[in-house]
C-alpha cells in the first residue's frame, strides 16, 4: 500500500479502488451470512454515529458561519442532516421507544443518500460564497425541523410511515444508484485533494468517503437478518468519524478543509508549500531565501507559473505535485555557489558562469540525498537543458525530457527574461513570450510554450500569483 501510494503515475481510480477492495471484500464474503442479534443492540452503534456526526456539524456550521465561508456550513449540514436522521434511526428502534414502525427503515436507508446529495453540493462555486451562509444557515434549520418532525411522528403515530423503500426493491437501487454517485463525486475529489497534498488526514477522509459509500449497499439491498447488514452500521460509524473528525480539526487549527470541496488548485500548493509540501521543502526555501533573495522570488515565481501550465495541459495531481516541489527546488544547488558569483553587482566572467553552470547537478545530488524522489531530482538537474541538446549539464536531447522538465524549462526562462539583471533590463511579457515562440520546436517545448500564454493572458493571472 505505502509503494502504491508513492507511485508518480497513481490515478485517482487506482487510489479509490485500493481503499474500496477492503470493505467490498468483506460484504462479498461474509455479509450474506444470516445472523440473529437482538434489535437493542442496534441501539448504541447508531448513537455513537449521531454523535459524532453532531459534533462535527457544530465545529463545521460554527466555523463556517463565523468565517462566512459557505462550503464549510455545506458540509456542517451534511453532517447535521446525517446526526438527525440517525439519531430518529435509532429512537425508533423497534423496542426503544416504539415497537414495529415504518420510520426506523426509511431513515435508515435515507440518512447516507441525503448525507451525500448535501456533500456534493460543496462543489457548486455559488454555494462557498459569504452572501450563501444565512441562506444555507436557515436550510440547514428547516431540514432539522422537517426530520424531527419526522421522528415525532414516527414514534407517536408508528403507523403513519410506511416500511420503505423496501430491500432491493426499484426505488431502494435507483436510490442506491444516486446515492454512490453522490459519494463518488466527493470521493474523486477528496481523492485528488490527497494526492496533491500527501496529507494522511485527507487520505483518512477518501477512507471514510468509501466506507459510506460501502455501507449505503447493504442499508439498501439487504435485511437485518444478514450480517451484511450489520456491517454496514459499523462501516457508517467509522465512515462518519474518518471524515468528520480531519475536516473539523483543520478548521480548528484555523486551516481550511480541502478534501470534501476537492478544489485545491496548484497555484494554491505552491502559495501555501508550509502546508501542503512538507517540513524539508519549507526548510530548503527558508535557507535559500537567507542566501538570495532574489533566487528565493525567482523559484517561487517559476514554481506557481509551472503548476498553471500543469493544470493547464491536464497533468494528474500525482504528477503536478512532483513538479511543484521540483520548481520550487529547480535552483536548491545555488546553496553551494559561492555569494560572490551569486549575488555578484556585474556580469559574470567565464570562469564563475562555470560555476554557476554546476548549479544543477548540486542540486540533484542534494535532493537525493534528503531522499525526494527521482522525478523531482531529475526536473531539478535538467531544468537548463533543452530540446535540441544546447543545454546544460549533460546536452539531454527532447527524447530524454519529460513534459513536467519541458514545462519547468519554459517557465524558468520567462520568468528569468521578466527579471531585471545587471547587464540588462526587464523585458515585457509581449517580448518575453516572442522570444519563448521562436525557440519552440528546437530549444523549448512548443505545447508548453501555447500553454504558457494561455496561462498568462487570463485576466486574473497576475493578481493571483502576486497575491500568492
Amino acid at each position: 500500500m505505502p509503494a502504491i501510494l508513492r507511485d508518480r503515475k497513481l490515478s485517482l481510480l487506482l487510489l479509490l479502488g485500493v481503499c474500496a477492495a477492503g470493505p467490498a471484500a468483506v460484504i462479498h464474503f461474509f455479509g450474506g451470512r444470516e445472523v440473529q442479534i437482538d434489535s437493542s443492540v442496534h441501539f448504541l452503534p447508531i448513537a455513537v454515529s449521531a454523535g459524532l456526526a453532531a459534533l462535527a456539524a457544530i465545529a463545521l456550521t460554527l466555523v463556517g458561519a463565523r468565517r462566512g465561508d459557505g462550503r464549510s456550513v455545506i458540509v456542517g449540514t451534511a453532517f447535521s442532516t446525517m446526526a438527525a436522521m440517525l439519531a430518529v434511526h435509532g429512537l425508533t428502534t423497534p423496542g426503544i421507544l416504539v415497537g414495529d414502525n415504518g420510520v426506523v427503515a426509511f431513515s435508515g436507508a435515507a440518512t447516507l443518500p441525503i448525507g451525500g446529495a448535501v456533500l456534493a453540493l460543496a462543489a457548486v462555486p455559488e454555494l462557498r460564497r459569504p452572501s450563501a451562509v444565512r441562506p444555507l444557515l436557515w436550510i440547514q434549520a428547516l431540514v432539522l425541523l422537517a426530520i424531527v418532525a419526522l421522528g415525532v411522528a414516527g414514534i407517536g403515530f408508528p403507523d403513519l410511515v410506511p416500511s420503505v423503500p423496501e430491500t432491493s426493491s426499484p426505488a431502494a437501487l435507483v436510490l442506491l444508484a444516486l446515492a454512490l454517485c453522490f459519494y463518488g463525486v466527493i470521493a474523486v475529489r477528496a481523492a485528488r485533494t490527497y494526492l496533491l497534498t500527501r496529507r494522511r488526514a485527507d487520505l483518512l477522509v477518501v477512507l471514510g468517503l468509501v466506507l459510506l459509500a460501502a455501507a449505503v449497499v447493504p442499508a439498501l439491498v439487504m435485511s437485518f437478518m444478514e450480517l451484511g447488514w450489520w456491517l454496514g452500521h459499523l462501516f457508517e460509524l467509522i465512515g462518519i468519524g474518518l471524515v468528520g473528525v480531519p475536516v473539523a480539526l483543520d478548521l480548528h487549527r484555523g486551516a481550511q478543509s480541502r478534501p470534501l470541496a476537492g478544489d485545491l488548485c496548484g497555484t494554491e500548493l505552491v502559495a501555501a508549500a508550509d502546508a501542503f509540501l512538507g517540513p524539508q521543502v519549507r526548510a530548503l526555501l527558508r535557507r535559500l531565501a537567507e542566501k538570495d533573495t532574489y533566487t528565493a522570488r525567482h523559484t517561487r515565481s517559476v514554481a506557481l507559473l509551472s503548476v498553471q501550465v500543469g493544470e493547464e495541459l491536464g497533468l494528474a495531481p500525482a504528477r503536478l505535485r512532483e513538479l511543484a516541489i521540483g520548481a520550487l527546488l529547480h535552483d536548491i544547488g545555488k546553496l553551494s555557489v559561492p555569494n560572490g558569483i551569486l549575488q555578484k553587482p556585474a556580469a559574470l566572467t567565464g570562469e564563475e558562469f562555470a560555476v554557476i553552470r554546476r548549479h544543477p547537478d548540486w542540486g540533484r545530488e542534494l535532493v537525493l540525498q534528503l531522499g525526494f524522489g527521482p522525478q523531482v531530482a531529475r526536473l531539478v538537474s535538467d531544468h537548463h537543458e533543452r530540446l535540441d541538446g544546447s543545454g546544460y549539464p549533460r546536452g539531454l536531447r527532447e527524447t530524454e525530457l519529460d513534459l513536467e522538465t519541458r514545462v519547468l524549462m519554459v517557465c524558468d526562462v520567462y520568468d528569468a527574461l521578466l527579471s531585471t539583471r545587471v547587464y540588462r533590463e526587464a523585458w515585457t511579457p509581449e517580448r518575453a513570450l516572442g522570444l519563448l515562440r521562436g525557440e519552440a520546436g528546437t530549444a523549448l517545448d512548443p505545447r508548453s510554450v501555447e500553454a504558457l500564454e494561455r496561462v498568462v493572458a487570463r485576466p486574473d493571472e497576475r493578481r493571483a500569483r502576486s497575491a500568492a
